[in-house]
């Protein structure tokens, strides 16, 4: 007679009692609710995409995902390291954009909590980002792309021009 186990292997890593039972108090989640938000992609989403390629036509050259320096586990959209500028670029629903954030009918409590972790997290990544000297730019998915283009590359042009590195700045003696 196998081990208990043994049998656990033997169904494939499943245990012989089964899983632990999923809360009662929340509403069955509709199939294709679960795969459109299975399909929500964490990098790579169609306004990050148009961004960086703009920037990159533009002669700009930077890190994609990259993690932070103080939590591997949180990541930037796009990294200037030459500078130090994190650009994130914010989806309306997840970090909940005061202009078009919609609160989902079903499972609202679930749903408050979430977002609001969501932007917790982000004032707390902005504050630490700062706290380190580095600089922080966020732009939400529905700014149209050329604008969040102009200001990216403002905010870069101005912190190069900034910069002690910068030949423009030094005195020539």
């Amino acid at each position: 007679m196998p081990s208990e186990d043994q049998a656990g292997r033997q169904l494939g890593g499943v245990s012989p009692a089964g899983y632990v039972a999923a809360p009662t108090d929340l509403a069955p989640v509709a199939a294709a609710t679960r795969r459109t938000m299975q399909a929500n992609r964490g990098r790579d989403t169609g306004p990050e995409l148009v961004l960086r390629s703009l920037l990159h036509r533009s002669g700009l050259r930077f890190r994609v995902d990259l993690p932070l320096p103080f939590d591997r586990r949180r990541r930037a959209d796009i990294v200037f390291t030459r500078v130090g500028l994190y650009v994130f670029v914010d989806g309306c629903f997840w970090h909940g954009c005061p202009a078009h954030f919609v609160m989902p009918k079903t499972r609202r409590d679930f749903w408050a909590n979430k977002i609001e972790g969501n932007r917790s997290r982000d004032r707390d990544t902005d504050e630490r980002l700062s706290a380190a000297g580095l600089h922080v730019m966020r732009v939400w998915e529905h700014v149209p792309p050329a604008e969040a283009h102009q200001e990216v590359v403002g905010a870069y042009r101005g912190l190069i021009l900034s910069s002690p590195r910068n030949p423009a700045q030094q005195i020539v003696r």
